[in-house]
């Protein structure tokens, strides 16, 4: 195994090397115009990188797949580093996958998440936003999330969000027909049970039972007018709206270029989170 192998898998296992930032890009076999780009950037809060990124094209009976993901823990860089390894996996052992890829994701997040709390010993406290994109023979995507982390689609310059922020003001009566409550004190945002600013994720055991993993799914067929898609963590989203960052990107022709530029616009507008940003260009 070459030194470049064994650093990649090292990394797999423990998350970011000590420079705190780490990108990449890669590209279709069947579309060779297809390519993807990704770039991380470690947050100015005093704990290890909690983003993790999947990025690659694979194939699986005879079809290619893109994997696109952002993992996005809080209180823990454990549970994201556990969805980067097994959520795509649980996803495509599903055997109705290939016919009914709605279903097949919802189950395999709700059995993912099964898995993080059955292994909270392990894997300690905390949890993790996800939004995956699942790109099948550069054709249809499939976009599922739980959380904040965000994918948009841009179609002839315009941008179009595919998933949906989780936000507890917005799943307000949901929480509390759990047994839950929803407060911004303290600090200045909603929270679940006064705790966490999303009203959905991976993990978080001593929340769970005021707190959803159902993923929202959509699909969406990719067509002559569909230039890129983004996927980002929070610490984009915050500092610029969806259309700020396509406008930002479109004319990027490398996607590693534009996953980049797109964090170095988000330091540039103050933002002290985790950033992490997948492109895709077709």
């Amino acid at each position: 195994m070459a030194g470049r192998e064994i650093l990649n898998k090292m990394k797999e296992k423990v998350g970011l090397g000590p420079s705190d930032c780490e990108s990449g890009k890669g590209k279709s076999k069947l579309q060779k115009h297809v390519t993807h780009g990704f770039h991380l950037v470690k947050g100015k809060a005093h704990h290890p990188m909690e983003d993790y990124v999947v990025a690659r094209f694979k194939h699986v009976e005879e079809k290619e797949l893109g994997l696109f993901a952002i993992f996005d823990g809080h209180l823990s860089s454990e549970i994201p580093g556990y969805l980067r390894t097994h959520l795509f996996e649980n996803i495509l052992k599903e055997p109705d996958f290939w016919t009914e890829p709605v279903k097949a994701v919802r189950r395999a997040y709700r059995i993912t998440d099964d898995a993080i709390l059955n292994k909270a010993v392990d894997l300690g406290k905390g949890g993790s936003t996800a939004v995956t994109a699942i790109l099948i023979n550069c054709q249809k995507l499939v976009v599922a999330n739980v959380g904040d982390s965000r994918a948009v689609i841009c179609k002839n310059g315009k941008a179009k969000q595919l998933s949906i922020d989780h936000e507890p003001s917005a799943e307000r009566e949901h929480i509390e027909n759990r047994g839950g409550f929803v407060s911004n004190f303290p600090g200045d945002v909603p929270r679940v049970d006064g705790q966490l600013a999303v009203a959905r994720a991976f993990g978080d055991k001593s929340l769970k039972m005021h707190l959803s993993s159902e993923p929202d799914v959509t699909v969406e067929l990719i067509d002559d007018e569909t230039e890129l898609i983004i996927l980002a963590s929070d610490g984009l989203w915050k500092v610029m709206t969806n259309q700020e960052a396509v406008d930002l990107i479109r004319h990027i022709k490398d996607a590693r270029s534009a996953a980049k530029h797109l964090t170095e616009e988000a330091l540039h507008r103050k933002s002290t989170d985790d950033i992490s940003v997948v492109i895709v260009r077709f």
